[in-house]
């Protein structure tokens, strides 16, 4: 057997923890898998005496994560302490300039330097792996970096945050509005005490950046991701949602079309029988359409430190078994920026959620506005009279561009009879 392949741990969270532990629990297993052992010399954490739940007294400690990436005793540095800057981004410049390679969890580093640390990485001759930086345990950045390489990628999209997906599911579920929802999941642990980095989008946003990159072989441009999250979604939409054939999940998008590269996320309503709409809780799942294969769905635990652990794993055992690829499919120096497509001239079928004055001429004025910019409305759903005189007024649009409906809400958000802004959720037929 070959010399082990020797790894150093920067951040002992849940899943640096969690990977320490795999190795440990399956070290027969991967040694026979790979030719060789993976063993754990080093780790960086702040606080020595916590209990992680498995045994830390053989590993060499630093208090600095960058010290260890130059000093540890390892051929890896693994990053699990995340943020898009900082500590990570030196852990992970310092590892390659001491030639050793990387894996990482870190989304939002890769999706903001992603494109000058895979230059740094291939020049090196090193490799910059990040299976866990998308989709947890879900093994999408092989598909598409190996397994669907022969195939021009024409769209993907998915459900990238599992946060969101529980808020959304418990709210079809019970009921419930998205603020009693959301504090539930805080105390359940499933959402941050700041959770805006999950409810806003941006989490699923630096994941689709990933995602973008590797289908469509443009450079990593986090900037082009129109993203907008689920704060606004009431339960009031997602019952009407159910009523007209459809779930809300939100999805991260990229395609490719006439005007360019779509990246877009955003909670949109799909079809109950399409397979993303099955998908529930805190899972993830995304969907791939090739020219040879056909459409693909991968579906798994997006989060924890099992399934992450997993993909760190696995990004180690390629490691050890010498196989290597240019970091997001094609060499960094052949990565050209991508050309984008103006949000506006995106084409969809949309939903709209008025609250309007219970008046005669009320529908006339709005399908005035919505006809001026030759947007067509497929239905129109309006409930009885309520106490306060104010109503939903539901319609679903028929597939135009995005700027034209944007032009008509504005204009009826004008209205004296309006009495809130106008709800717009996207349609999806994935």
């Amino acid at each position: 057997m070959t010399k082990p392949l020797k790894i150093a741990v920067a951040g002992l969270g849940t899943v640096g923890a969690g990977t320490i532990k795999l190795l440990f629990d399956h070290a027969d297993m991967i040694s026979a898998r790979c030719g060789r052992n993976i063993v754990c010399t080093a780790v960086a954490a702040r606080n020595r005496a916590k209990d992680r739940g498995v045994s830390m007294t053989e590993q060499q400690w630093f208090d600095d994560p960058v010290t260890m990436a130059a000093q540890a005793d390892a051929d890896v540095i693994v990053e699990l302490i995340g943020g898009s800057s900082g500590a990570a981004k030196a852990v992970c410049e310092t590892a390659i300039a001491h030639g050793r390679h990387v894996v990482t969890a870190n989304k939002a580093l890769l999706a903001v330097h992603g494109n000058d640390l895979a230059r740094l990485a291939e020049d090196a001759g090193v490799t910059l792996a990040y299976e866990a930086s998308v989709a947890g345990g879900i093994p999408i950045i092989k598909a598409l970096r190996e397994g669907l390489v022969g195939n021009k990628i024409s769209a993907l999209s998915g459900i990238l945050n599992g946060t969101c997906n529980y808020i959304l599911t418990t709210m079809r579920e019970t009921g419930r509005d998205f603020s009693d929802v959301l504090a539930e999941a805080q105390q359940l642990g499933y959402a941050e005490a700041d959770p805006s980095f999950d409810i806003d989008g941006v989490d699923a946003a630096h994941k689709l950046t990933i995602l973008s990159s590797l289908a469509f072989g443009h450079k990593l441009d986090f900037a082009a991701v129109k993203s907008e999250g689920i704060r606004h979604i009431s339960a009031e939409d997602i019952r009407l949602a159910g009523e007209l054939g459809y779930r809300i999940k939100l999805l991260g998008i990229a395609r490719s079309t006439e005007h360019g590269i779509e990246q877009r996320v955003y909670p949109c309503m799909v079809p109950l029988a399409s397979p993303i709409a099955q998908v529930e809780g805190v899972f993830n799942a995304v969907e791939v359409v090739g020219d040879y294969v056909g459409r693909s769905v991968y579906e798994g635990r997006g989060a924890g430190a099992g399934p992450t652990a997993s993909a760190v794993v696995a990004d180690l055992v390629d490691i050890a078994l010498g196989r290597s690829s240019p970091t997001f499919g094609i060499p960094a120096t052949k990565m050209k920026p991508a050309v984008f497509a103006d949000p506006g001239k995106h084409l969809g079928a949309y939903y709209v959620r008025l609250m309007v004055r219970d008046k005669p001429g009320v529908l006339a004025d709005v399908t005035a506005a919505l006809r001026d910019e030759n947007v067509s409305i497929e239905s129109v759903i309006q409930r009885s009279r309520a106490p306060d005189g104010v109503v939903p007024l539901v319609m679903t649009l028929h597939e135009t561009e995005e700027a034209n409906v944007t032009r008509a809400l504005a204009r009826i958000e004008e209205l004296e009879t309006v009495t809130e802004p106008p709800r717009l959720i996207r349609i999806e037929g994935v």
